[in-house]
């Protein structure tokens, strides 16, 4: 038996803090060292964060990136460090750099550069064309970064052909719901297909809109799991690899033979790495965790507190603010801030008008009370009033219409901002993805703040994450009548929002057919929507795009979220009708 400790460092690093990310990157190795681990890796561009966007343009950036990256090799003595970086020359690279006893023995710049979705890299960096392969005596380990192991001939097929027995994939792979369980089928059939170790090692942490989700995994040539990393949490995965059991497999494929033959010795540069010291004694087994994966709306539920708490915590915020309206979409935002930043630390603000009702009222203190959360209450009635004393002339002879509604949110809107501006606190906007995709929002009014929690959440899963906060708890946090009463604005008399908009499941339906899939009308209308339906929700997600626009950030969940995923043009004159 060949055995080798692999350690995963499964980190949350910040974009730009090179030297926060360094201390935590030089921790994370004296501690792998202490385990007996042979190598330890790190996630992608784990030095200067993930992505750090136009920042690459700076040189001064690249350069410091790049020193930093020195300082954390110096520490590597006795140990082999893969850990991600930007290299430079005549070009800049998405780089793992493989640090061996003091020094950067290798770098691999990264192959496939994705283009697609939330990614931009093609925008920043130069491709790699030559897969890597470092020796570590008899052990031969390929290094590649994330989009390169999705591709099924690429860099990780031409390293196991070289010999891998081992390729350790580092990674910054943004989460959207079931992207884990997707992920983990592909490494398993990488592994499987190149009859080789697999160890996935993931970022973990938001970053702006996005949130990543950890779930570093080590695969053996089989694809079967040896041992997952906690979902949005740091962690260190260690697990000892038999290697030889590649070799015996492999003997049982000629098939691979055949392929290796037609590869080239050029095709994969190889490092050859001075062998470690002998130990005086071997390091005590290890029991590798296989931690089970969050059920689907546990884990939508985490990724919004974790992309929420890190948004406040790396832009230096500690407390935030939401205006609580006695409605689902206030109670989940109060709780997942709650959750991300500990109850102490959120004010809610109720801020009744003359169209509140007793049930609000009453839902909103329940609600904070069960939260333990800082309450407020500030009536906008005179403001209101005083505002239409103010309009009296303008307005003569219209009848009350959205332009009256529309002052009350911004009152709020107000309102939540003074408050920020008076004491330092984050707003947290409370509008769901269903009502920013039709533009059923104020602007300025109820999309005013700093941060949009649920933006990227269908109305029918903020009723679904709101019943697993109080099956989280064990008890009523989000009140029953939350959940029983009929969604609405309360900026009129009897309003509920179906005046406006179709029920909430048939307009979902519809907005993940039209936004998340890129159906088209006639495709929609044959799925059963009602036509004049569809045609009329599809002409709202149109015209909110400069809505949409002037919104803050929030966390992706969805497969394709509004912004960094779905970029259509504000003046555009396509319909479908």
């Amino acid at each position: 038996m060949t055995s080798f400790r692999i350690a995963l460092a499964q980190i949350n690093t910040t974009v730009g803090d090179l030297r926060g990310n360094k201390s935590k990157i030089v921790a994370h190795i004296h501690r792998a060292r202490e385990l007996g681990a042979d190598v330890v890796a790190f996630p992608e561009l784990a030095v200067p964060g993930y992505p750090p966007e136009d920042l690459l343009l700076k040189p001064s950036f690249v350069g410091d990136n790049v020193q930093a990256l020195e300082g954390i090799a110096a520490e590597t003595r006795g140990i082999t460090a893969v850990t991600g970086f930007v290299d430079r020359g005549d070009d800049i690279y998405n780089a793992a750099a493989v640090l061996h006893d003091g020094r950067v023995a290798a770098v691999y710049h990264k192959t496939y550069l994705p283009n697609y979705g939330v990614f931009d890299e093609d925008r920043y960096f130069r491709s790699g064309d030559r897969p890597l392969v470092f020796g570590i005596g008899e052990n031969v380990i390929g290094v590649n970064i994330c989009e390169d192991i999705w591709y099924p001939a690429g860099p990780t097929k031409t390293q196991a052909l070289a010999g891998a027995q081992l390729a350790i994939n580092i990674s910054a792979s943004p989460y959207h719901a079931g992207k884990g369980a997707s992920r983990e089928r592909m490494l398993a059939t990488r592994a499987a297909d190149n009859v080789l170790y697999v160890a996935f090692c993931n970022l973990v942490g938001g970053q702006d809109e996005l949130v990543f989700d950890g779930g570093s995994v080590v695969l053996n040539e089989r694809g079967e799991v040896l041992a997952r990393g906690k979902q949005f949490e740091e962690d260190l995965v260690v697990v000892d690899l038999d290697l030889s059991a590649v070799f015996r497999q492999r003997l049982h494929d000629p098939r691979r033979r055949k392929e290796r033959a037609l590869q080239t010795a050029e095709a994969v540069r190889r490092v050859a790495l001075s062998p470690p010291a002998p130990r005086i004694k071997p390091p005590a087994p290890v029991h590798p965790q296989i931690t089970a994966p969050l059920d689907p709306v546990a884990e939508l539920y985490q990724a919004l507190v974790l992309g929420t708490g890190d948004y406040m915590h790396k832009n230096g915020f500690r407390q935030a603010v939401i205006g609580l309206s006695g409605g689902v979409d206030s109670a989940l935002t109060a709780a997942i801030a709650a959750d991300a930043l500990g109850p102490e630390n959120v004010t809610c603000v109720f801020m009744p008008s003359r169209y509140s009702s007793a049930d609000s009222r009453e839902d909103a203190s329940q609600l904070e009370e069960n939260l333990g959360v800082r309450y407020l209450t500030v009536p906008i009635d005179d403001t209101f009033q005083a505002y239409l004393d103010m309009l009296a002339e303008p307005f003569a002879g219209c009848e009350p219409n959205v332009a009256e509604e529309n002052i009350q949110a911004r009152v709020r809107g107000n309102i939540l901002m003074a408050l920020s501006n008076k004491f330092g606190w984050l707003v947290l906007t409370t509008g769901n993805k269903s009502e920013m995709s039709v533009g059923y929002a104020t602007l300025y009014g109820d999309m005013a703040g700093g941060y949009a929690v649920i933006k990227d959440v269908p109305k029918d899963l903020v009723y679904r994450l709101s019943a697993y906060v109080n099956e989280r708890a064990g008890r009523t946090i989000v009140p029953q009548r939350i959940f029983d009463k009929a969604p609405t604005a309360e900026l009129r008399p009897n309003q509920t929002d179906q005046d406006t908009l179709p029920p909430y499941p048939v307009l979902d339906g519809i907005l993940h057919a039209y936004v998340e899939e890129d159906r088209g009308l006639e495709e929609i209308v044959a799925l059963g929507y009602d036509r004049a339906t569809v045609v009329e929700v599809i002409r709202m997600v149109d015209r909110a795009e400069y809505k949409r626009r002037q919104a803050p950030p929030g966390v992706k969940i969805t497969s394709r979220a509004f912004g960094r995923d779905r970029r259509l043009p504000i003046t555009n004159r396509y319909r479908e009708e």
